[in-house]
């Protein structure tokens, strides 16, 4: 059984930064991660990196570029009639620029000697871990500390299931093969927001749906105040204070009811996004830190907080003797 001072199980953001952190403190460091790219290859950086805050900037900055082109330069004598949008290739670039981020982490792990795991991970007792690869195949290894780092995945609502064509999550808004005519967006959160505006910016007609009363209601009110303005501007229709209660597919369109101060409304899209929100990705029966994944088992020692505030030329009192950093390392 290989032995390492610290299991990661998860790749995202907290997860790669804990293992490379670790692995500069001169710990023997392995991570574990089951996410498979688009190209059918593991891909390190979890949810951001593959399909949140990477993908979805990318498809804001080509969404920002048409936008420019249709709205404002005419005011600098640039005729833009005609102009289309690719959606195939914008979505292209955005695949290439998170391969390129996917594979900068890989290229960190190899510079600091940390193990990579690909598949899930079960926690065991006495701090071991079972993996399990894509094949199915499994092997156990064991640490003196182990980090959890899962992440979170999309809440799902029990009357608007995803079904990965019309009702999509976040992964499912960064790839759909052209502009919807029409959008729902469900969440005026930081996903709906974004990815309503990259929509709207290509021409789609949106439609967000927020329960709370507010906009933008946990951020500082001149901040919601000017987002809101910007958003208004882009012609986003906001509808605040209404609560989704049905969704019905009926062929190839989304019926939408909900409930707002007016009274009932009706709604009809052809894509809706469920943005309500995100859950932590554990369960009690197996732990993983991929697309499926979940985690669970007895208690982790996490300490990738202290990691990141302990210098690499300082000996870290808290961790074993045998492990402590050397100067320089």
């Amino acid at each position: 059984m290989d032995k390492y001072d610290v299991i990661v199980i998860g790749a995202g953001p907290a997860g790669y930064h804990a293992a490379i952190r670790a692995a500069q403190l001169g710990l023997k460091v392995a991570c574990i991660d089951e996410w498979i790219g688009k190209d059918g290859k593991p891909a390190l950086g979890g949810t951001c990196l593959n399909v949140g805050c990477i993908p979805s900037k990318a498809l804001l900055d080509s969404s920002k570029q048409f936008w420019n082109l249709t709205q404002h330069f005419d005011v600098h004598g640039i005729t833009t009639k005609g102009a289309a949008i690719d959606v195939k290739t914008m979505v292209g670039r955005k695949d290439k620029i998170v391969k390129q981020f996917t594979g900068g982490v890989g290229l960190l792990f190899k510079g600091n000697k940390i193990t990579p795991l690909y598949g899930t991970g079960k926690l065991l007792k006495d701090r071991q871990v079972e993996v399990t690869a894509a094949d199915g195949s499994k092997q156990t290894i064991a640490a003196t500390n182990v980090v959890i780092a899962t992440g979170s995945v999309p809440i799902e609502l029990p009357f608007a299931k995803f079904d990965g064509k019309l009702i999509v999550d976040n992964a499912g808004a960064l790839d759909f093969e052209s502009v919807p005519k029409r959008l729902g967006v469900i969440g005026a959160g930081v996903i709906g927001l974004e990815l309503g505006s990259v929509w709207k910016r290509l021409g789609s007609d949106v439609t967000i749906i927020e329960a709370l009363p507010d906009f933008l209601g946990t951020a500082d009110a001149d901040i919601s105040k000017a987002a809101a303005r910007e958003f208004a501007k882009q012609g986003l229709k906001i509808e605040l204070g209404a609560k989704l209660s049905k969704a019905e597919i009926k062929g190839n369109e989304v019926n939408l009811t909900y409930s707002t101060k007016d009274g009932e409304k009706s709604l009809t899209v052809d894509k809706l996004l469920v943005a309500v929100g995100r859950r932590a990705y554990t369960s009690s029966s197996t732990s993983t830190a991929g697309p499926a994944s979940k985690a669970s088992g007895p208690s982790a020692i996490a300490y990738a907080d202290r990691c990141s505030r302990t210098r690499v030329s300082r000996k870290a009192s808290w961790l074993p003797k045998s492990s402590r950093a050397r100067p320089g390392m």
